[in-house]
């Protein structure tokens, strides 16, 4: 039986212990209250994170400055990107508004595998016979006509009255893009575009229009010339944007619609300026069957070349402000400038092969202005014709800002200065792009 020495000893110790777990009950809350309350970093960037848009994105932008976070802390952030979680595998079918209203189908092949802590490599593949089409449905079972790696598979759609080659399959796939980075965890520098007879086209035209999310483009069967139709072209499409990326291509030699004697001309005129891998099929027709033995050199072609998110070389030629912009340069305004370069290379002067002259590929009846770009350190080389003013984006993986930074344009220096780091810039860019490896974190406007 307790004596009365212990009965006290017992009451003392569960007050004490009443009063410890109180006190660690408090700590908790505190611990809890501080993170979801009086962190406003936090606060702020689950906000960012879980934005449906880059415009609702862009809109959280004041309270991430607000917080007093710093550079630094900003930028490991948005290098580490979004926690992602597990998702819906398989074929799925999915929708969207683009910002000009129309509604768009398109299908995701996700691997029955897939594991949001890995990166995936993505393949828009656009399909033919768009002008058969006259719907925005979907087609098939969605799947991937051209299974090859594991890889996610963008399979969308386009019909008579939005083929390929118009601007709102160009903003169709930039929605795509933006969307697919929310919910799955895919490799930014490992998204390809390719397409098979109108897409084949499609993806051509694709890369004189949106260069900056891909990192290759594979056009199989079809034919760049098809856009120089007077009904496709909108004085918009220029051969010389398509220096950016590497490309494969494959044409049969029995097509009755794109023969190799009819494209092989084209190809190797592109060829000169455009890094190009060329398979002609000399016995195939307007088909791909000549996949199973040709999967493995495309697959190769995709793997040995991922984008590289900040190119030391880009060339980008518009002849308005929609279409402006490639990686680091933004084209701001059109207009000739004294001193301007007039004899740049370009793709658009074609050799015919039975007549010796050139002719223009595509017809210019708007003015277009055109900047080439060359970074070596800190130092900017820009060769312009017909642009008024442009802007750099520097980023700080590519630039010292502890040193000046110097611009030439036309062989005159334009800039010459330090840039400071703005933490504003690097979210503006970061809520734009939706890119964990394409970060900018100041810009330079340049006027000539």
């Amino acid at each position: 039986m307790p004596t009365y020495t212990a009965k006290v000893a017992n009451h003392v110790n569960r007050k004490q212990l009443l009063f410890l777990s109180g006190a660690a009950l408090l700590l908790v809350f505190s611990l809890v209250h501080a993170q979801t309350v009086n962190n406003p970093i936090d606060s702020a960037f689950a906000k960012f994170w879980s934005a449906s848009s880059p415009e609702n994105a862009d809109g959280t932008i004041d309270d991430i400055v607000k917080s007093g976070v710093t550079f630094e802390d900003v930028l490991a952030r948005l290098k580490a990107g979004r926690k992602y979680t597990v998702q819906k595998t398989g074929i799925v079918l999915l929708s969207n508004r683009t910002s000009d209203g129309i509604v768009h189908f398109y299908h995701l092949n996700v691997p029955d595998s897939y594991d949001p802590a890995k990166r995936y490599q993505v393949r828009f593949q656009l399909h033919g016979g768009v002008g058969g089409r006259e719907t925005n449905q979907p087609r098939g079972t969605g799947e991937s006509p051209l299974p090859g790696a594991e890889q996610i598979y963008v399979v969308p759609y386009s019909w008579d009255a939005e083929p390929w080659w118009s601007n709102n399959q160009v903003l169709n796939l930039d929605t795509i893009i933006d969307s697919l980075k929310r919910t799955y965890n895919i490799d930014e520098n490992r998204v390809v575009l390719s397409g098979v007879s109108d897409g084949g086209t499609g993806a051509y035209y694709i890369g004189m229009r949106e260069t900056t999310p891909y990192a290759s483009f594979l056009p199989l069967n079809g034919f760049i010339m098809v856009l120089s139709n007077e009904a496709v072209d909108d004085d918009q499409i220029f051969p010389n944007n398509l220096r950016n990326k590497p490309m494969f291509v494959i044409n049969g030699g029995e097509d009755p619609l794109y023969p190799t004697a009819t494209v092989d001309p084209f190809v190797k005129h592109m060829m000169t300026a455009v890094k190009t891998d060329y398979y002609p099929q000399p016995n195939a027709g307007h088909n791909t069957r000549w996949w199973p033995e040709m999967k493995d050199t495309y697959e190769k072609f995709v793997s040995d070349h991922p984008r590289d998110p900040d190119p030391d070389t880009l060339t980008w030629e518009t002849a308005g402000l929609d279409h402006n912009r490639a990686h680091w340069l933004v084209i701001d305004q059109l207009g000739s400038r004294p001193g301007e370069s007039i004899s740049m290379s370009d793709l658009n002067m074609f050799q015919t092969p039975r007549v010796n002259r050139q002719i223009q590929l595509f017809q210019r009846r708007k003015h277009s202005g055109r900047v080439d770009l060359v970074r070596q350190g800190n130092t900017v080389q820009a060769t312009t014709r017909g642009v008024a003013a442009f802007t750099l984006l520097l980023s700080p993986e590519r630039f010292d800002f502890n040193q000046p930074i110097k611009v030439v344009a036309n062989g005159h220096t334009v800039f010459e200065n330090r840039v400071e780091r703005n933490v504003k810039t690097l979210l503006k860019w970061a809520a734009h792009d939706n890119d964990r490896t394409m970060l900018y974190a100041a810009e330079i406007k340049i006027k000539l």
